[in-house]
């Protein structure tokens, strides 16, 4: 008898402490919550009344140039404020077509560890801090980064150097992590993605032990921090803007590729090894299910993001009570500007343009491999030898060394082929303006700006044949193709020839559809649409 009621004290105190337990986890979370939040109040402090003062001067010398500027030309600002009136029925300037809000003095934080790496993701984190100025001028936008080497200068400096936007200093700050090792590849050479996330809670911490903010929004793919922050400060908004999930279907079905051109993974899920890669990646996908349920607003680029973020956030969404959809903000490109400097007929030279990081999934090797074979059956009678011109940013020594190889592999055919690394945007015009066709050969790129921005420009492109631009941007318009789709080293070097082979009305009539097809990925509807998701965030801050 006095051991059936040991055991059954056992059971209901086991069940208690089950059912108290998830309870006591939130307590913990918030009390520790709570203790950071009182540890950087004066941080923030100093910041909104760095942001005030800075503001507050850089209006005064503003107001001193104009006044001067005034009294020296009066009538010549005059006959310019004629010139420069906006005529009636015109399209609305980038940023302007929605009103201010100054009454929101809040801090929003953006999470870029890797703010000045000069991408895609790069472009889509800083147009969404000036659509985010623009909407609530006078809120402080702080930017998590861990590039210690860039101060503030050097990165606004290269934000417009290399994508033409222009942000208020005053109202826009840098915290440096000091644990971004922790979230590199190199440094968990086994349970990658498994160590890259447990990495990313480092971080995270890291980033609010320097500053809470009001709102949290994740632009890099860091989902853990999102459940960090709700953990312990459950009363902030977070939002995500999704470039790729961190896994997918497409992944698990790569592990069984038989080609082994689908991913760094393609073709790995043979034998004893790799079932258990298939049973960690489908552990890790419902534990990454289960993060994404804490996100507030979500956001992706891409119709192919957008299908897998819902197919594995979805459900755990659901459960938690969220009534946002999981919507589709396409990142803006510079569309508006290159068809403004770049007309559809522009001279072109028989040079195909690869705007890429080098990066590994960019795979630059099967671009190069391509274009050699294309050299190889080159006739006189086609004109002259086509360029290969590869452009791109380079992030640390890893890319170095990458850059490398590539050279090397490209020996051969050196004289026609041209590596440009780190260029302003200057630069890239140039080589938008002058170049016949846009190349990318990534698989399953979650959306693809440089696609965008060669459709933009009037180039043909070559693009891989998945993820966001066969799904998004390569589409036909007006039942017409805007380009061509490859998957092989062998396809890609029929696409090269299929572009340069094109007469020059098809070739000219394909740029047109293809500049139509850009108008859908510009700054503006960007702007628009970032603006509506972060109202939404706001909103969510104001309630009691």
């Amino acid at each position: 008898m006095a051991l059936l009621t040991t055991l059954l004290a056992l059971l209901v105190g086991t069940a208690v402490f089950i059912g108290v337990l998830p309870y006591v986890v939130r307590l913990v979370g918030r009390l520790i919550g709570s203790s950071v939040y009182s540890r950087t109040q004066q941080r923030r402090e100093l910041l909104l009344n760095r942001a005030k003062s800075d503001g507050k001067a850089q209006a005064e010398k503003t107001s001193v140039g104009q006044s001067q500027k005034a009294s020296s030309s009066t009538s010549l600002d005059e006959e310019w404020e004629k010139v420069n009136r906006t005529p009636p029925g015109s399209p609305p300037q980038t940023g302007r077509s929605q009103s201010s809000d100054e009454s929101y003095t809040g801090v929003i934080g953006f999470f870029h560890p890797f703010c000045n790496a000069g991408g895609g993701g790069e472009r889509v984190l800083f147009a969404a801090i000036l659509a985010t100025q623009q909407r609530y001028p006078n809120a402080l936008c702080v930017v998590y980064t861990g590039d210690h080497d860039a101060s503030k200068e050097m990165i606004l400096s290269n934000v417009r150097n290399r994508f033409n936007i222009d942000l208020k200093p005053a109202r826009i700050s840098f915290l440096y992590l000091s644990t971004r090792e922790y979230v590199l590849a190199s440094r968990w050479p086994h349970f990658t993605l498994l160590g890259q996330s447990l990495g990313s809670l480092v971080l995270g911490w890291d980033a609010f032990n320097l500053l809470v903010p009001d709102i949290f929004i994740d632009t890099m793919g860091y989902a853990f921090t999102i459940a960090l922050c709700k953990w312990l400060f459950p009363w902030m908004p977070t939002g995500a803007y999704v470039h790729y999930p961190t896994i997918s279907t497409d992944m698990l079905k790569s592990l069984h590729d038989e080609v082994g051109n689908r991913g760094l993974n393609a073709g790995l899920g043979k034998g004893t090894k790799g079932k258990a890669k298939q049973f960690y990646w489908e552990m890790f996908a419902r534990l990454y299910s289960w993060v994404g349920g804490h996100v507030d607003v979500v956001m992706t680029n891409s119709t192919w993001t957008q299908r897998h973020i819902s197919s594995l956030w979805g459900t755990s969404r659901t459960k938690r009570g969220h009534k946002h959809d999981i919507s589709v903000v396409y990142p803006p490109c510079a569309v508006e500007e290159l068809q403004g400097k770049i007309p559809a007929d522009s001279p072109r030279s028989n040079t195909l343009l690869y705007i890429a990081q080098f990066r590994p999934e960019k795979t630059h090797e099967v671009i190069i491999d391509a274009f050699i074979a294309l050299l190889k059956q080159w006739t006189p009678s086609q004109g002259s030898k086509p360029k290969l011109v590869l452009a791109g940013s380079v992030r640390d020594d890893g890319d170095e060394k990458r850059v490398y190889k590539l050279r090397l592999q490209a020996q051969e055919v050196r004289e026609n082929v041209e590596f440009i690394i780190n260029a302003k945007w200057l630069r890239i015009l140039d080589l938008l303006k002058s170049s016949s066709v846009g190349v990318n050969g990534m698989w399953n790129e979650h959306f693809g700006i440089g696609v965008v921005e060669y459709q933009a420009a009037g180039l043909i492109s070559v693009v891989n044949d998945s993820g966001g631009p066969k799904e998004d941007i390569v589409v036909p318009i007006d039942g017409q193709p805007t380009g061509f789709l490859a998957s092989t080293t062998p396809e890609f070097t029929e696409g090269f020839a299929k572009a340069l082979a094109l007469s020059a009305d098809d070739a000219l009539a394909m740029r047109h559809r293809a500049r139509k097809s850009s108008l859908r990925f510009s700054e503006e509807t960007f702007s628009t649409a970032w603006t509506a998701h972060l109202e939404r965030l706001v909103e969510i801050g104001r309630k009691p």
